[in-house]
């Protein structure tokens, strides 16, 4: 059996960030832009970061996010600074980060597996699609899902594909029924006020020029190829790798009464050590060909809230820890899924 190593983020503490989410209070007519009453009672999340978090310097272009909820819809509103405003794919389901792109990523359930990814371009050409595991555990993701009823609109303040236009920014509405999003929810239900889903945004920037009047993507001489992209999210992974949920952030669904403040749930902590002993778990099977029934192996000599237990095989390994009250257990397994009994 082949295991192979998992990255563990550079994290010194466990904060991602947190959004209140109020009710929306009236219907969306979607056009793109965010100056009108429908987005005025919604707070603006934090600017994005770079995807490394205090690593990398602060993006040189702001980017930040609205979001409101209401029986029917889940919707998002983004505005991204930009004085180089350029889309060339038109297809739908294209892999639109080939393009300068905004992101949303969401796990309904927080188990890691069973999640969404939403990618569109200034042209208003998306690529919606349902991961089923994290490709560190094996993907796939499943390209032909739709996000049936998906409502977009994309703004410019500017010119699209004009380099010589007074560019500002583009926006974008998104408005995504419930009816598809419960796919992967628990009970197949909506959030209700008070319910947590864990979510997070990423802004794709490449390196872009001028030549014979038209944008290009600068390449890099000594490989032949565009240079790398920037990354530029809403909560840091502090890797660069968007698909690890456990560190995406925690959208709170409120209405007017829900307070501003959110208190991590003290059950988060456990689920997120149990998530450091996984990583460990995969690449202590790497460097020795087995897994270890010793959690002190894989604890070392940090601080720790909880007390694990590992079962396992040679091919399968499970590891366990009392819910922060001691009236549940929640479980991780080889595969990275993470669920309670």
């Amino acid at each position: 059996m082949n295991v192979s190593r998992v990255e563990e983020p550079a994290v010194l503490r466990y904060a991602p960030k947190h959004y209140v989410c109020r009710r929306a209070a009236g219907p969306l007519e979607l056009d793109g832009r965010l100056d009108k009453p429908f987005w005025e009672q919604a707070q603006w999340t934090d600017d994005f970061v770079d995807i490394e978090g205090d690593a990398k310097p602060l993006p040189a272009k702001r980017t930040r996010v609205k979001m409101l909820w209401d029986d029917e819809y889940f919707y998002f509103g983004a505005e991204l600074m930009e004085d180089v405003i350029w889309a060339t794919l038109t297809e739908r389901d294209s892999v639109i980060f080939y393009d300068n792109d905004f992101e949303i990523f969401i796990d309904p359930d927080g188990s890691s597996h069973q999640y969404y990814e939403f990618e569109i371009n200034a042209l208003n050409t998306v690529w919606d699609l349902l991961l089923v595991k994290p490709y560190r555990d094996g993907g796939p993701p499943v390209d032909a899902w739709d996000i049936a009823g998906l409502k977009t609109a994309v703004h410019i303040d500017g010119e699209l594909n004009n380099p010589n236009a007074a560019n500002r920014s583009w926006s974008v509405e998104v408005a995504m029924p419930w009816k598809s999003l419960v796919e992967c929810a628990n009970d197949r239900k909506r959030p209700s006020i008070g319910q947590f889903w864990r979510v997070n945004f990423s802004r794709v920037e490449w390196q872009v020029q001028v030549k014979d009047g038209r944008y290009e993507k600068v390449i890099n001489p000594a490989t032949g190829k565009p240079y790398p992209e920037d990354n530029w999210v809403w909560t840091p992974m502090d890797i660069i790798n968007m698909h690890y949920p456990e560190l995406w952030g925690y959208v709170v669904f409120g209405d007017d009464e829900t307070p501003a403040a959110f208190t991590l749930p003290p059950d988060e902590l456990v689920k997120w050590e149990l998530r450091r002993l996984y990583y460990r778990q995969r690449n202590y099977y790497a460097e020795h060909g087995h897994y270890t029934v010793d959690p002190a192996v894989l604890m070392g000599n940090e601080s720790w809230t909880i007390d694990p237990q590992i079962d396992c095989t040679s091919r399968l390994f499970q590891i366990s820890a009392a819910s922060a009250d001691g009236q549940g257990t929640f479980y991780i397994g080889q595969d990275g899924k993470l669920w309670s009994e």
